[in-house]
């Protein structure tokens, strides 16, 4: 079969550097690693949604990929531009930009990621005179929430659906749309939904998503494998490390509670978000809380190498666990809530610990803390399941996978044709 280059079209919310969250960056490293394997990806996302929130420059800058070409979409009417796609689910006046990237090339797999502000509406999409296989990932429960997140009433997360209370509660519009039969029709233009985690999948055909949903984990590349040639240490004294958002559903708070009963450690904190001035004013009497502000990935790595361990706090439904294996291919253990996908990556990799309440983690810690020989074991369990689940390698042979299944399904002797490396 003669192989050659495929065409990829990514249409998301967010992405670097207009967005530092994990949808975007789920899409950054597919992205880059398609464009390693000498495939042509054009990435299509929304500036003025990042806008809403961030009215500056984005705060961290990412390395662009010669393969990889991102279409910024900027209406000269700001804000109201995302505002009508929330309110309508369609892409109204990003929809001439979208379409005319839709005529640049063929493309021969559409992928939607985080489409909450370009709007179901553009589903039905397609590659002009040209057979696509279309996909999307849910990077988060967008699909079956308004809020995104799953966090009822801005305080708990959501065991029973009281939408459009908790929609007003959380200062949003309600979205008329999701009380038709809108979302059903259009999730029938898309061939395979993907989901990082099993619990996710499962969360989504228990909230009634109308299509089934498969398990299609997330992945991380290593920069150098730093773990082999890690920066040196950040500080001599023995430390934890919270890496993530600074917002309420992230748990940073609660670690901040109990902080004076865990022991002679320090916990660093690497992230910005904004509910952290209130984070930064309860650990104020604490000198053994340090915020080190927004990280590139590049300066993570030795952070995430000499930590004891990382904590992963969160206290709502995470969609995957990305700081665990993040940590993991760093042959870092974690400790991880109870709660959404967190305990999975643990039970998948055997490479830290599941701690249900706020009164069990010192415990855990200082399991760790006092152990060099378990943390040790405990951090190569971790990479051997980062290696094997987690990876560059392994994701992008179960993501072709997936496509030529949707394909075939749909053309019926579909096949994609690859370039070493895919």
């Amino acid at each position: 079969m003669h192989e050659r280059p495929l065409n990829f079209l990514h249409l998301t919310t967010f992405y670097p550097p207009y967005g530092l969250g994990g949808d975007a960056m789920q899409l950054y490293r597919p992205a880059h690693a398609l464009g390693d394997a000498g495939h042509h990806v054009d990435v299509v996302h929304c500036v003025d949604s990042y806008h809403l929130l961030h009215p500056g420059a984005p705060p961290v800058q990412f390395a662009e990929h010669p393969n990889v070409t991102r279409h910024e979409l900027r209406s000269r009417f700001g804000s109201l531009s995302p505002f009508l796609t929330q309110q309508t689910g369609r892409p109204t006046l990003k929809s001439r930009s979208i379409a005319e990237v839709l005529r640049s090339r063929p493309y021969d797999v559409i992928h939607f990621h985080n489409t909450s502000l370009l709007g179901t509406g553009i589903l039905p999409v397609e590659s002009p005179g040209h057979k696509a296989g279309k996909i999307y990932t849910t990077h988060e429960h967008w699909l079956i929430c308004p809020t995104h997140v799953l966090w009822k009433f801005n305080r708990e997360p959501c065991r029973e659906p009281e939408c459009l209370r908790c929609t007003l509660i959380h200062k949003r519009p309600p979205q008329v749309w999701r009380y038709t039969g809108w979302l059903k029709r259009m999730s029938a233009h898309v061939d395979q939904f993907v989901a990082p985690s099993r619990f996710m999948a499962r969360m989504q055909t228990e909230r009634g998503f109308p299509r089934p949903v498969a398990h299609l984990p997330n992945f991380i590349d290593l920069v150098d494998q730093d773990w082999r040639n890690p920066a040196p240490r950040p500080q001599a004294e023995p430390y934890f490390l919270f890496v993530g958002r600074l917002e309420l559903i992230k748990g940073l708070q609660t670690l901040i509670g109990i902080w004076d009963r865990v022991g002679p450690y320090d916990l660093l904190v690497a992230g910005t978000g904004g509910y952290e001035p209130q984070l930064r004013a309860m650990a104020a009497g604490n000198p053994r809380i340090k915020f080190l502000g927004p990280l590139p990935q590049e300066k993570l790595g030795a952070l995430y190498y000499h930590a004891l361990a990382c904590i992963v706090p969160s206290v709502t439904y995470e969609t995957f666990g990305l700081t665990s294996v993040e940590a993991f291919a760093r042959k870092t253990p974690v400790v991880v809530r109870d709660l959404g996908a967190l305990p999975e990556i643990v039970e998948d990799s055997g490479g830290g610990f599941v701690y249900r309440t706020d009164e069990e983690l010192p415990a855990a810690l200082g399991q760790i803390a006092n152990s060099p020989g378990l943390r040790a074991e405990l951090g190569e369990k971790g990479y051997r399941a980062f290696v094997h689940l987690w990876s560059r390698e392994a994701h992008m042979k179960m993501y072709f996978e997936f496509l030529e299944k949707a394909g075939e399904k749909k053309f019926g002797g579909w096949r994609l044709q690859r370039v070493a490396g895919s």
